[in-house]
């Protein structure tokens, strides 16, 4: 069976993973999941990545991260450019989630950038995602 959106699917394991409790959720491997997973970490949303090799693609094993009460860090996880409907910005028209307090995922010229990122190097792209 053939997936449309893997990005959609794999943000779409996380949020079940975090709703369920699990530890770690295990992802088909690409070179993109990876990059938006490193971000996830860099930011402090994942406790980690980690890359297994299954002879095909390759699997991503991501870490989830809880709170000292058990309460998943990541709020939510939405997914904004999809198949149907890419959306692209400029510079200047970067979003911000939640007034700066979350992150917004940007896939640049530059390669996949937070958008503070992407403002600092002046440079615009798809909107991935946006995380809080």
């Amino acid at each position: 069976m053939s997936m449309t959106d893997p990005i959609a699917d794999m943000l779409t394991r996380i949020r079940n993973g975090l709703m369920a409790g699990r530890e770690v959720v295990t992802i088909p491997a690409s070179r993109i999941k990876r990059a938006i997973l490193d971000i996830l970490v860099e930011e402090g949303y994942l406790a980690g990545v980690d890359y297994e090799d299954d002879g095909k693609q390759g699997v991503l094993i991501a870490r989830l991260k809880y709170d000292s009460q058990g309460a998943p860090v990541i709020e939510a996880l939405r997914r904004l450019s999809k198949p149907g409907r890419r959306v692209y910005v400029g510079k200047d028209d970067l979003p911000k989630a939640r007034s700066g307090y979350g992150t917004v995922i940007v896939s640049t010229s530059k390669g996949v950038l937070t958008d503070r990122k992407a403002r600092a190097l002046g440079v615009g792209g798809e909107v991935i995602c946006e995380v809080w």
